[in-house]
């Protein structure tokens, strides 16, 4: 026997209600590759007495490959069995916990049938089915629905109870939150990368050249068209798994020095390679990159007759008398619209967000100088003449989050902290044995 060390991994229930990765269409599960045989019946670990066999692993690895995405192979299979045996580990320590807290404090902790099946319904909903549909999907894969429902009532009842033991003990003060207002501002100069990531730990698998292993296996399915969201949240050990990995906005120098240096690389809708870490392997995927608060970004409108290039100077001169005297009649964006469809041949549109640098050079220099809600004189352009109106203007990394944003991803931070160290502490004092 061996002792089995695992490292923190946050799992919410919102995992169960954006897990399954399969088509919309029912007819076509049937034609996804069915899991691989089961491992015949034993024991695979015990946790404080409480078995966990090896019937108990193949179903778990089953669920594992039916809602990852990922092509079940020879080089990933040992990947899939070491995530199952530690998630199930970790339920049965949930578990074990829940009930002695039932016990000692005469409260109901465990989720019932009824949240399970409302679960349950969500889930096939999302994916466009009926209960009968999806427990069908499951046994075509030889999947039993009570390894789904065990699944689910450990992640419910133990988010519940992490929400309620330590929900209300934890208090955001104003201090943190200026705090983070000011390390916001003093990125705001700094490109940033709007990302999505998954860890590999190391200790959770087995040292560093598994995880580099595992991660690059990842990084192949990834490339081959495995949803990178349902990757994240089935292999990833960050809080953000719950989220499909998604890590939202990111400044330079946030991550760490290897990840910074990837990620300056990078362009937007790429797939990093495996970025070895001090605690693990990262996989990014980098889905919008924008500069640093030097930049502007303007949001324009616009009225304009279509001209050829080559037009007569009396249709040139005839178009842009009609665009004078609208002007006028523009009070607003609000307003251009409805003044341009009075005009005969003036046809309005909306030219949406973009830095000023990268506007066409007509219109920069128009962009540059009007005052939000101001229109400019005719411009010619190779298509035209336009009147552009300034809808928005701000700065490319202005912080977008307001104070109760800001305390609430706060907030979110601290409890998947406490959670982490909770599962750490039952870890280490837990027998944990496999074979």
């Amino acid at each position: 026997m061996k002792r089995y060390l695992t490292g923190p991994l946050a799992r919410s229930a919102t995992l169960a209600c954006a897990m399954l990765a399969v088509s919309a269409a029912p007819q076509a599960l049937a034609q996804e590759p069915a899991a691989p045989a089961g491992i015949s019946e034993s024991v695979a670990a015990v946790v404080n007495d409480d078995i966990v066999s090896t019937y108990d692993l193949a179903q778990r690895m089953r669920l594992l490959i039916a809602t990852s995405g990922v092509q079940p192979t020879q080089e990933n299979m040992a990947q899939f069995q070491r995530e199952a045996l530690v998630s199930l580990v970790d339920e049965r320590l949930q578990f074990q916990e829940l009930r002695r807290v039932e016990r000692e404090q005469k409260i109901d902790v465990l989720a019932d049938d009824s949240e399970i099946n409302e679960e349950i319904d969500d889930m096939a909903k999302s994916n466009n089915m009926s209960r009968d549909q999806f427990f069908q999907f499951l046994n075509q894969r030889g999947i039993g629905p009570d390894t789904l429902r065990q699944q689910l009532r450990a992640q419910i009842s133990w988010a519940r109870w992490i929400r309620g033991r330590y929900g209300s003990r934890l208090r955001i003060g104003e201090d943190q939150i200026i705090a983070a207002q000011t390390r916001m501002a003093a990125q705001a100069a700094k490109p940033q990368y709007n990302i999505g990531e998954v860890l590999i730990d190391a200790s959770r698998v087995g040292g560093m050249q598994q995880a580099m292993a595992g991660a690059q296996q990842l990084v192949s399915q990834l490339q081959q068209g495995a949803p990178f969201p349902t990757v994240a949240r089935q292999f990833s050990a960050l809080p953000t798994a719950a989220n499909g990995g998604d890590a939202g906005w990111i400044s330079a120098g946030e991550a760490s020095p290897e990840v910074d240096a990837v990620l300056e690389q990078m362009r937007p809708g790429q797939l990093s390679q495996p970025i070895q870490v001090k605690d693990g392997v990262y996989i990014l995927y980098l889905k919008e990159k924008r500069a640093g608060g030097t930049a502007s970004l303007v949001n324009l409108k616009q009225a304009a007759v279509a001209l050829a290039q080559d037009a007569k100077p009396e249709d040139e001169a005839a178009a842009r008398e009609k665009l004078v005297a609208l002007k006028p009649q523009i009070t607003d964006c609000a307003t251009l619209d409805i003044a341009a469809a009075k005009v005969p041949g003036v046809i309005a549109g909306d030219l949406g967000e973009a830095e000023v640098n990268d506007l066409a050079p007509q219109f920069q220099e128009a962009a540059g100088k009007l005052k939000v809600g101001e229109v400019s004189d005719p411009i010619r352009t190779a298509a035209g003449l336009h009147l552009v109106a300034v809808c928005g203007r701000r700065s490319a990394s202005a912080a977008q989050a307001d104070k109760q944003q800001i305390e609430q991803r706060l907030f979110s931070q601290q409890l998947s902290m406490v959670a982490r160290r909770y599962m750490r502490d039952l870890r280490n004092s837990a027998t944990i044995e496999t074979k």
